[in-house]
């Protein structure tokens, strides 16, 4: 059995600049943090004449294309993997829906465990790229390139996103006393609330490719907070990076009303 993991991320500015709608025009920035969370995916070959799929439903398939999961049929048919006497498992530390970034963890830690299931490897840059190509370009989906990437780099980096779409991975320059106190800082709470990534971003998407100006020039501004973000961070100045994070949450809220809820915006205050 072959088993592999990614881990879940937060974003810690400029969440939003990675949609290819808006950074193949104007560029995208922002940090992400890769989180003791993860994504786990088991494959192993059976004695049965068929492939078993177990995430949040059960499928037991003839071939790739009565296969229902988005992603795992297109990884299966990216590789050209096509036998039949398959089992793929998937289990979670936090549910779907809770903008954690799970689909393009799911996506990263399948597409490692593939390769393995053919005797090969694949670098991060290699992995990241395959997988937001499964989710952007073959499926059509709504969603940034920040998932994968910081599911297939880890740690916390700096993302730069081209226009050409190619994108620049740097980690971020933190003292190891800054590290320490940010990891003191940041809580993470289950509200047990979820949400459709795909809607929201689906509404980011059209108004960016629309030319929406507010859209656009909030995008503009959460870009700068990124970057200001990272400035904050790189200097241990844990207390303008929270006020920062303040701000980030402020403008992101007025990208969808569908981004919170009266609970969560209740808990905030």
């Amino acid at each position: 059995m072959i088993i592999a993991r990614s881990p879940l991320r937060i974003t810690l500015g400029g969440g939003g600049t990675d949609l290819p709608s808006y950074y193949r025009e104007h560029g995208g920035f922002l940090m992400a943090a890769a989180i003791d969370r993860y994504v786990y995916v088991s494959v192993h070959n059976t004695f049965r004449a068929s492939t078993v799929l177990r995430y949040s439903s059960i499928e037991d398939v003839q071939s790739i294309d009565e296969i229902r999961h988005p992603i795992i049929r297109e990884a299966l048919r990216l590789l050209d993997i096509t036998e039949k006497n398959l089992e793929i498992t998937t289990m979670a530390d936090v549910p779907a829906g809770t903008g954690l970034g799970s689909s393009g963890s799911f996506g990263t830690a399948l597409l490692k465990a593939l390769h393995r299931l053919r005797g090969r490897t694949i670098d991060a840059p290699s992995l990241a790229e395959m997988a937001s190509h499964i989710e952007i370009d073959v499926l059509g989906e709504p969603v940034g390139k920040q998932d994968t990437y910081a599911a297939a780099f880890g740690g916390v980096g700096c993302y730069v996103f081209n226009p050409d779409d190619t994108v620049d991975v740097t980690p971020l320059s933190l003292s190891p006393e800054t590290a320490d106190r940010l990891t003191e800082h940041v809580l993470l709470f289950c509200t047990g609330l979820t949400r459709s990534a795909s809607a929201i971003l689906r509404e980011q998407d059209d108004r960016t490719r629309g030319r929406d100006g507010a859209m656009v020039e909030g995008l503009h501004y959460v870009k700068e907070i990124g970057l200001r973000s990272r400035a904050a961070l790189e200097s241990g100045a844990l207390v303008e990076f929270g006020r920062l994070m303040h701000e980030h949450w402020l403008y992101k809220k007025k990208r969808s009303a569908r981004m919170s809820a009266p609970e969560i915006d209740r808990w905030y205050q």
